[in-house]
């Protein structure tokens, strides 16, 4: 497995991330006997970075990596906190008081029974707490030996930079992927000026960019993507059909076009970890391969060509959920 280092601070993980939500219902059912083994599929495999939050689930994906880690070393655990939910639906809040920081900490810790977690971050930007408050309260925990590393998730360069000044930020999680682009202008020189990482989730857009989405597929009870816009009909077909392009190209190197928008994230630069949210062993196997895909100048405009940025139709979450974010699509 190869290894890749967050920012100038932050620590040296897998290339490749593996992202547990997955495991913990928002795209449906899930086996709990397969979530493990693919857990422990991709530590034999070489994957060390893991991440979690503690509202996957409402603390179900945190239990579930303690059961799955149990015994296992050599793996750095990412975990988010600050989102509430309810048992109703509906929109959630978020709660990154100092306070709360500690409070959403100290359980955390005992969910995944550990002693410390590697890398904290909030999981979005809470409005009412300043940046330098939440980061002061993390900063007092890495003092304490309780966390390792600052990161943070889905906030504008500006926030990036507050943040920054008060603690090194070791990484910043965002959505990157092909359809998904929005930090290429801003956030992404930002976060090389500062030397500061990133862990790319959504990198097979939810799997639409799988290969795997078929065109009338249904998303399944409680799966996320019945909400989705990029999954909703007015917009399905079109994503669809720059599905079928990247094939084409994929085709061509010899992949799976899972395996080419994997290579084409982590080609982006060796400051960036794509995570994979795969939930089986079988999808895991699949995403492995992608890191020994070398991508050619040739292969990058030939990827370009078939999506140019901005090409998707559809937000990539729900209306009510964009305006938490740092950046658009």
């Amino acid at each position: 497995m190869q290894e890749r280092t967050l920012g100038s601070t932050g620590p040296a993980v897998s290339a490749l991330g593996l992202g547990a939500m997955s495991m913990s219902g928002v795209y449906g059912e899930t086996d709990r006997a397969e979530s493990i083994a693919t857990v422990h599929a991709a530590l034999d495999a070489g994957v060390t970075l893991i991440d979690t939050g503690d509202f996957y689930g409402m603390g179900h994906n945190e239990m579930l990596l303690a059961e799955a880690l149990r015994g296992r070393d050599s793996y750095q655990l990412s975990v988010k906190f600050g989102e509430l939910r309810g048992p109703l639906p509906g929109p959630g809040t978020r709660d990154c008081r100092p306070e709360a920081v500690r409070n959403f900490l100290a359980y955390s810790l005992a969910r995944l029974g550990t002693d410390h977690i590697d890398i904290y971050r909030p999981a979005r930007l809470d409005p009412a707490v300043p940046i330098e408050e939440t980061v002061g309260a993390i900063k007092e925990l890495i003092e304490a030996g309780y966390v390792r590393h600052l990161g943070l998730s889905e906030v504008d360069a500006a926030t990036i930079r507050r943040a920054h000044a008060v603690h090194p930020v070791a990484d910043l999680q965002i959505e990157y992927s092909v359809l998904s682009r929005a930090v290429e202008p801003e956030i992404l020189p930002t976060l090389r000026e500062l030397g500061i990482g990133m862990t790319a989730y959504g990198v097979l857009g939810r799997g639409l960019l799988s290969g795997h989405w078929q065109a009338g597929q249904e998303a399944a009870p409680g799966d996320f993507r019945a909400h989705s816009p990029r999954f909703a009909k007015e917009n399905v077909a079109h994503n669809l059909a720059l599905v079928e392009a990247l094939r084409t190209v994929a085709e061509a190197k010899g992949c799976t076009v899972a395996q080419l928008v994997i290579a084409w994230v982590a080609a982006r630069g060796e400051d960036i970890v794509p995570l994979v949210g795969a939930r089986t062993r079988e999808r895991l196997a699949e995403a492995l391969p992608a890191l020994e895909v070398r991508l050619t100048e040739d292969d990058l405009a030939a990827i370009e060509k078939a999506v140019p940025r901005g090409a998707a139709r559809g937000d990539r979450y729900p209306a009510g959920a964009m305006s938490a974010l740092g950046v658009g699509n």
